[in-house]
């Protein structure tokens, strides 16, 4: 029997036998339905418009449950149509309205089909989970619609009269929304983000939002969301690498609208400096329009060049102050000879593309000027202080880390750094030597000093956690990089692509095979039976023959480019890894069409020897263990240890 402490505290909560008796029913009944669905996003890159829309149609589930639910009974525009008011409700009731499609009849029949499409997503849970997802304002009549009975004609007028008087209180818009939203939460039980929110897309600021008001999402990080995290929490190299991608691919909404970052200070000093120069290097990929903060591209690429060049001096700064890292073949900046034009890097001596430096002082290159020491101050004030990116990075901390076990499934971002051998590789740190899962581990402990210590009290800490954060963007032997190197350099300045190869590390050749996947999910506790690897990172050259399912199917990477900076690469848009109860499948996205409804291919990567059912998972041995705990509080009221109380209540 439990000890008698805790049992007496538990029942403050069940105080008699008749309380306890009935949770457990509850708990039982539970674990006895099948799993929900989960879904598996990775490297969003900030592409708000597409995540949001797989996001709402999930993944193209919710237009298959139509199909199901209809058949022929509706046209193939009908679905479409239902199908886009799942999605976004506002938006075409909006265009109802103004098009004069919303008579009565009509609201009748929608809530009809919307009733119908919601009881079919939601028959695997139990009632009171439905409930506790309706919206609260119309929870009685939603519920008491999903569960009408067409045949029982004493109750057929009943029914028929819940929606009566919705029409006549001109309640069916908000009726309809709050059908729609419970249609989208049922059919996404949990959401696993598996790195690379930020970057490269038009806003990832609007992406946290969506992560942020979903009901069940965990987030394992990435390099580019480590990045933004550093940036957050001050750390300048990290800051201005962020400022480099942004304005490298035309992202000022998300800076300024999104998150409020004063670039002001950033376009006059490069305006200054840069002024004459026509920044050839560093034209912005132009994949996206700005719709508030407009700038003009020539502009962009002086602010790209004027932030870039401060990101080699800082690094160069890090790379100095922590031998351990062993990045000095990065330090670059003092290798150069402008009056001959050439970089010496490695052995091999390479010619520049562009050798106008104002701000370099080749004497001791890697020190910031004093307008150049402004400016990040600056920068950082205003990082530091954009209250929605702190919120967004808390969020990140409290809903993410840089692994998870879940339901069987190793999720991390990246790798686990591997030896040429298949071994795991060694991390030498001032803190010791790390590797497997301790790496994992001990690298999540400081990206949490980092952000949460005290400089007061921990200055030197929070200092070496804060540069750490940059190492894991971009260095050798961090599990979320996997490369023996960035190349930022050589790709703004050297047309050579010998010198622009970044090698990855062992780990992406050795999770190819099994044996080697079975050695990791061993060093994380799991079995060898049941069990996956799921990362994302490296995108998957679908057009080129490779495939995202590997090692004999125990190894997902469902980085597909959903970034449109990808597409090429990839020959598709993006890939959403679904487990439901009865199999994986992968949902190939092609590109996203803002108004055009594009269903993915949804294929079939694995069936499940049984159904999978809630008490085959993490949840369910979670409630197993409430089950047991209730019944050591059975028998402790059976046997008079502890008095029962509210009996009749």
């Amino acid at each position: 029997m439990r000890d008698l402490d805790y049992l007496k505290l538990l029942s403050k909560e069940y105080p008699n036998v008749r309380k306890a008796g009935a949770e457990i029913i509850n708990l039982r009944a539970i674990c006895g339905l099948p799993k929900g669905t989960e879904y598996f996003f990775s490297d969003l890159h900030g592409e708000n418009q597409s995540f949001v829309h797989l996001l709402r149609s999930s993944s193209g589930i919710i237009r298959a449950k139509i199909e199901e639910t209809f058949g022929q009974m509706l046209s193939e525009n009908e679905q479409l149509e239902l199908a886009n008011l799942i999605y976004y409700p506002d938006r075409v009731l909006a265009k109802w309205h103004k098009e004069r499609k919303d008579c009565a009849d009509w609201k009748k029949v929608t809530i009809f089909r919307l009733v119908q499409i919601a009881r079919c997503v939601g028959r695997k849970y139990t009632r009171s989970k439905v409930r506790k997802k309706m919206p609260q304002d119309y929870a009685y009549a939603i519920d008491e619609l999903l569960h009408s009975d067409g045949k029982d004609i004493d109750k057929r007028i009943y029914y028929q009269e819940i929606v009566n008087a919705i029409i006549e209180i001109d309640a069916a818009d908000c009726f309809i929304m709050a059908l729609c939203q419970l249609i989208q939460n049922l059919t996404i039980d949990s959401l696993h983000i598996i790195g690379d929110i930020f970057d490269r897309g038009p806003r990832a600021d609007i992406i946290m939002d969506e992560l942020m008001n979903f009901h069940d999402v965990d987030i394992q990080w990435g390099n580019h969301d480590i990045s933004w995290m550093g940036a957050a929490a001050g750390n300048t190299a990290c800051i201005a690498n962020v400022l480099r991608i942004a304005t490298s691919y035309n992202c000022f909404d998300v800076l300024e609208d999104g998150y409020g970052i004063n670039l002001r200070p950033l376009s006059m000093f490069a305006a200054e400096v840069y002024g004459d120069d026509n920044c050839d290097c560093f034209r912005p990929h132009l994949l996206d329009e700005n719709i508030v903060d407009c700038v003009n591209p020539d502009l962009a690429a002086k602010m790209c060049k004027a932030i870039t060049i401060i990101q080699f001096k800082l690094e160069g700064q890090l790379i100095q102050n922590h031998k351990e890292y062993n990045l000095n073949e990065r330090l670059l900046l003092d290798k150069m000879d402008l009056e001959k034009g050439t970089v010496k890097i490695g052995k091999k001596v390479y010619k520049l593309k562009d050798t106008y430096f104002p701000t370099i002082d080749m004497k001791n290159p890697y020190e910031l000027s004093d307008q150049e020491k402004e400016l990040m101050h600056a920068l950082k004030v205003s990082f530091v202080h954009s209250t929605l990116l702190q919120e967004h990075v808390q969020f990140l901390y409290s809903h993410g880390g840089m692994y998870k076990i879940c339901n069987n499934n190793l999720l991390f971002h990246g790798c686990i750094p591997m030896n040429e051998d298949g071994s795991f590789m060694t991390v030498h740190t001032k803190d010791g030597d790390f590797s497997g899962r301790k790496l994992m581990d001990y690298v999540e402990q400081k990206c949490i000093d980092a952000y949460f210590l005290d400089p007061r009290e921990h200055e030197k800490e929070k200092k070496e956690a804060m540069d750490l954060m940059w190492y894991l963007w971009c260095g050798p032997h961090s599990p979320l990089f996997g490369k023996d190197r960035i190349t930022t350099f050589e790709h703004c300045f050297v047309d050579d692509k010998e010198a622009k190869i970044e090698r990855y590390n062992a780990y992406y050749s050795f999770s190819n095979d099994e044996k080697y996947v079975d050695q990791i999910l061993k060093e994380f506790g799991l079995p060898e039976k049941g069990t996956h690897i799921i990362n994302g990172h490296v995108p998957v050259e679908v057009k080129n023959g490779e495939s995202p399912v590997r090692a004999n199917g125990k190894l997902y990477v469902i980085d597909g480019g959903l970034s449109k900076a990808y597409h090429k690469k990839t020959g598709i848009a993006g890939y959403t890894l679904i487990g439901n109860s009865h199999h994986l499948a992968l949902a190939v996205h092609k590109p996203f069409v803002p108004g055009r409804e594009v269903t993915p291919d949804i294929q079939v990567t694995e069936v499940f020897e049984r159904r999978i059912m809630v008490h085959d998972t993490d949840v369910g041995k979670k409630l197993l263990s409430q089950i047991s705990d209730l019944k050591d509080l059975l028998e402790a009221y059976k046997k008079g240890l502890i008095k029962e109380n509210n009996l009749y209540k």
